[in-house]
């Protein structure tokens, strides 16, 4: 249970850099929100795709999934800080 939470921060993180790095421009997030963005997409990305396959190939549509949906997580994260921020 343990080593399965320290893998999904470990892939929520590489996720939420590689959504940052697919962005246009800079985002004024911190690493910290990287990460939960990047966990968040990465459990839609493994919700829309289902459970790990059994072999041990790499699953590219689950991680293209959460890439794009960590994506948009940091863009609207950045749309709402950016609007409460001119507030």
């Amino acid at each position: 249970m343990i080593l399965e939470i320290i893998g999904t921060i470990i892939f929520g993180a590489v996720i939420g850099m590689l959504a940052r790095l697919v962005m246009p421009g800079k985002q004024n997030i911190s690493a910290l929100v990287t990460v939960i963005l990047g966990v968040l997409g990465a459990l839609v990305g493994y919700y829309i795709w289902g459970a790990p396959q059994d072999d041990s190939s790499i699953d590219w549509l689950r991680w293209i999934t959460s890439i794009i949906a960590a994506a948009i997580f940091v863009a609207v994260y950045g749309a709402i800080r950016n609007r409460s921020s001119r507030v």
